[in-house]
């Protein structure tokens, strides 16, 4: 979104189109909803094209009769084919959330914070046939902090890659710019993150489940059972003791605190399946846990 108003409100450029995908039913009436880009183009009178595949021979004449000089894409989650990347004189250039050749994917923020990573950043690149191979323009740094979610990272890496992104675009159009091939070295892939993918396993040390939670957070949520019921977790605290079994709960006063491989970790919010995220110790309470309880 701030990529988008970025571009809306620069005067070196002139925004012919916004592509986004197809209205989709959400909501508890499964009603058919436009995305958040298809209405904030809609009400700057930005036409909007929303083809279910990016090669459609009906979208490839649209985006031609536009005359469309380059195309910026942030977040698209659709592969562009080669037919749709000639159209434009200059391309395609990709706002990615990582410092390129590193986690190239569609998960790279996540698995920035799951592996640890102290800094992180934003790259803009052409994009080409590999997946996010192509040469880059521009990157900006950020660093990752202890208690960072994927989604808080993600929000400030919008804020500033919007800011590179139409610095790249300004560059491009009047050439001053010219992309530089990614390096060999470094390469590694962020594969998008499944629901499996985030159940806690308690013998894991506890720095990397407080890592798996907050890569998880807001999605698709880092979760665990007890009793057979998936119970969904927010961002944990590790405690300075080691007096629990893997998975076993201990309820206190201040909170609840479960084992781990290494250290204890302190719950932050629980969300039973239904019901709304609320602090672990309320939780607890409405679960009347007996003494020795474990997750999972």
């Amino acid at each position: 979104m701030p990529s988008l108003r970025a571009l809306l409100d620069s005067p070196r450029h002139d925004v012919v189109a916004v592509i986004t995908r197809p209205a989709a039913r959400a909501g508890r009436g499964r009603q058919p909803t436009e995305s958040p880009i298809a209405a904030v183009a809609a009400a700057a009178g930005v036409p909007v094209l929303t083809p279910r595949r990016p090669g459609d021979p009906d979208f490839l004449a649209q985006l031609g009769d536009l005359g469309v000089e380059c195309c910026p894409v942030v977040a698209y989650g659709a592969l562009l084919p080669p037919a749709a990347l000639a159209v434009p004189e200059h391309g395609w250039v990709n706002l990615h959330f990582s410092l390129l050749p590193a986690w190239r994917g569609a998960a790279p923020v996540q698995h920035a914070i799951l592996h640890g990573d102290e800094i992180t950043g934003a790259s803009t690149f052409q994009i080409e046939a590999g997946l996010d191979t192509g040469p880059v323009y521009g990157v900006v740094t950020e660093a990752i902090r202890p208690d960072d979610t994927a989604g808080d990272l993600l929000r400030r890496l919008s804020v500033s890659g919007a800011t590179l992104l139409s610095a790249t675009m300004d560059g491009i159009a009047d050439g001053s710019l010219v992309a530089q091939p990614q390096s060999a070295d470094g390469v590694s892939v962020a594969g998008k993150i499944t629901v499996a993918d985030a159940h806690i396993d308690w013998s894991a040390p506890a720095q990397h489940i407080d890592r798996l939670i907050r890569a998880c957070t807001p999605g698709p949520g880092a979760w665990t059972e007890l009793h057979g019921q998936r119970l969904k977790l927010g961002p944990v605290r590790l405690r300075d003791t080691t007096a629990l079994a893997p998975g076993e709960l201990l309820v206190e006063k201040s909170g609840v605190a479960v084992g781990t491989a290494t250290v204890d970790l302190e719950l932050g919010t629980v969300q039973a399946p239904g019901k709304r995220a609320v602090p672990a110790a309320d939780w607890a309470r409405g679960a009347r846990l007996e003494p020795g309880e474990r997750l999972d």
